[in-house]
C-alpha cells in the first residue's frame, strides 16, 4: 500500500475515509492522493472562448480553498498529500485515476454529502467498487487503528475465489488472521455439513496446497447471506470485512443481488473489497 486514493466530498464521512488512510499511509510509508469530484455542466465544460470561463475558475479556486482546510489536519503531518481535483461526477473515474498514479488502495467513506452536490451517497459507493480494478476500502465511522488483525473472508469456496483469497493474503500481509467463512442459507444453494467440508477442503488444497488451516473455517447458517456475515463478524470481535465482487458484470454468485452495497452501507465494520 504504497499510494491510496481517497475520494473527498468535504464531508464528515470522507474525513474519517482520509484519517483512515492517513493511518494506513503511517504504516506503510504510503502516498495518499486526495480526489475531489468536482461537477459541472457540459455547457460550462465546452464553452468557447466567449463562454462563461471564469466560473470554472470560480469552482476550481473555490474546490483549492476547500482543500487547504480539508487537508490541514494534524494527522495528515509527515504524510506526502497530493489534492487531485476532477471536473465530473463519473464514477469510473476514481478507478481511472487510481489507475494513473498506479495507485494500491481505494478508501473512501459510505456516505457524504458534498458542497456542490450529493456524491457518494447510498448505492454510489457500490458504483464505485464496481468500476475498481483496486481494492477497495469502505469507512463508515471514525477510525481508532485499523489493525485488521482479525479479518472475515465470507466465500462460496469455488474456484473463482482462490484467487482473490490470495491477493487478500498478499495484501495484509502477516499480522492479519484470515478467517473463511460459510453462510448456509435456506434454499437451492443450502449445502450439507459434508458437501461444505469437501468444497472447503479442494478450496484450501488449490489456495495453500495443505489443510493447515482448516482451523480458521467456520460455517453458519441464518436466513440472508447479508444477516450472517454481520452476526457472526460481530460476535467473532472482527476488524475487517473483506469481499469478492464482479465489478461492472455484477457481483459473485455468492453475492447476488444487493448484498454487497448492503454490507459497505450497513455494517458497522470496514469492509474491502477485492475484484474478481
Amino acid at each position: 500500500m504504497k499510494k491510496i486514493i481517497v475520494p473527498i466530498d468535504f464531508s464528515k464521512y470522507s474525513e474519517y475515509a482520509l484519517e483512515a488512510a492517513a493511518i494506513l499511509a503511517k504504516k506503510n510509508k504510503a502516498e495518499i492522493f486526495a480526489l475531489h469530484m468536482l461537477e459541472m455542466s457540459d455547457a460550462i465544460l465546452t464553452a468557447s472562448n466567449d463562454g462563461p470561463k471564469p466560473k470554472i475558475l470560480f469552482f476550481l479556486k473555490h474546490a483549492q480553498q476547500k482543500f487547504d482546510e480539508f487537508l490541514s489536519k494534524d494527522y495528515l503531518k509527515g504524510i506526502k498529500v497530493t489534492p487531485v481535483v476532477k471536473h465530473s461526477k463519473v464514477f469510473s473515474e476514481v478507478s481511472q485515476v487510481a489507475e494513473e498514479h498506479h495507485a494500491d488502495l481505494i478508501v473512501m467513506g459510505s456516505h457524504g454529502v458534498s458542497g456542490f452536490t450529493e456524491v457518494f451517497v447510498g448505492s454510489n459507493t457500490e458504483k464505485v467498487v464496481r468500476h475498481s480494478t483496486l481494492p477497495v476500502l469502505v469507512i463508515k465511522q471514525k477510525p481508532s487503528n485499523l489493525n485488521f488483525e482479525t479479518v472475515i473472508f465470507p466465500s462460496d469456496f469455488t474456484d473463482k475465489s482462490v484467487d482473490v483469497y490470495k491477493r487478500v493474503l498478499k495484501t495484509l500481509g502477516e499480522n492479519s488472521n484470515v478467517h473463511l467463512l460459510y453462510v448456509n442459507v435456506p434454499g437451492e444453494n443450502f449445502k450439507s455439513t459434508a458437501e461444505m467440508e469437501q468444497n472447503v477442503a479442494n478450496f484450501l488444497m488449490k489456495a495453500e496446497g495443505n489443510l493447515n488451516n482448516l482451523n480458521k473455517v467456520h460455517y453458519v447458517s441464518d436466513y440472508t447471506i447479508q444477516q450472517g456475515i454481520m452476526n457472526f463478524s460481530n460476535l467473532f470481535g472482527a476488524d475487517l470485512i473483506v469481499m469478492p465482487t464482479h465489478g461492472r458484470k455484477g457481483l459473485a454468485h455468492f453475492f447476488e443481488g444487493s448484498i454487497s452495497e448492503d454490507l459497505a452501507n450497513r455494517a458497522n465494520l470496514p469492509v474491502m473489497t477485492f475484484k474478481i
